[in-house]
C-alpha cells in the first residue's frame, strides 16, 4: 500500500512538473522560449527575429540584453521591420549609424519585468492609458483595444502585442508587429 501510494505521488509530482514546465514555455518563431534562459539566448532561435538578433549585434547590445535585468522588451517581428520605409533597416546596420541604432533598440526596453498583468493594472489606473519609460530615456503608451495590448511610441505609430509574456531570466519579452520610434 504504500509503494503504491509513493509511485501515485511521484507521478502526480512528474505529470506537475511537466504541466508547469509547459505552460511557461512559450513558441515564438517556431522554437520554444524557455524562461530559464536570458533574452539572447532565446531570441537567437527564433525565426521571425532575425532582423531584431542581427541589429542587436550590430549595436553592441548582446553583452547588455544577457545581463542581469531585469529588463522588458517590445520584440519587433522580422514582418515589423519589413514595414519600415526600403534601405532603413540596411542603413540602420552599417557602423556609421551604431549610435542611431543603439537608440532605437533601447526604445524598445524599459527596466524592469512588466508583464501584461501589471501593464494592465498600469493602464486601468491610468484610465485607460500607461506610459513606460524606455531605456532610451523616451516613452511608450500602453492601451487597450479589446482585448489587445497596445503600445504607442512619441510619434504616435501603434504597435500590437501578438504574443505576451514570454518570460526570460532576465526579464520578459511581448512580441510587437510594428518597429517603435523615438523622436529624433
Amino acid at each position: 500500500m504504500k509503494t503504491s501510494k509513493f509511485l501515485a505521488t511521484i507521478i502526480l509530482a512528474l505529470a506537475f512538473g511537466f504541466t508547469s514546465f509547459a505552460q511557461k514555455t512559450v513558441m515564438v518563431g517556431g522554437a520554444a522560449m524557455y524562461p530559464n534562459k536570458n533574452i539572447i539566448e532565446n531570441a537567437v532561435n527564433s525565426k521571425d527575429h532575425t532582423t531584431l538578433v542581427a541589429a542587436v549585434k550590430a549595436a553592441d547590445l548582446v553583452e547588455t540584453l544577457k545581463g542581469k535585468g531585469p529588463f522588458t522588451v517590445f520584440a519587433p517581428t522580422n514582418a515589423a521591420f519589413d514595414k519600415l520605409p526600403k534601405g532603413t533597416v540596411e542603413s540602420l546596420l552599417k557602423p556609421e549609424n551604431k549610435k542611431k541604432l543603439q537608440t532605437i533598440l533601447t526604445y524598445h526596453v524599459a527596466a524592469g519585468k512588466w508583464n501584461a498583468a501589471d501593464i494592465a493594472k498600469a493602464i486601468k489606473e491610468g484610465k485607460g492609458k500607461a506610459t513606460i519609460k524606455t531605456v532610451s530615456g523616451g516613452t511608450l503608451t500602453a492601451w487597450m483595444k479589446g482585448k489587445d495590448l497596445y503600445i504607442s511610441d512619441e510619434n504616435g505609430n501603434k504597435s500590437k502585442v501578438t504574443i505576451a509574456d514570454v518570460n526570460q531570466s532576465n526579464g520578459v519579452i511581448h512580441v510587437v508587429d510594428t518597429v517603435l520610434l523615438p523622436k529624433m
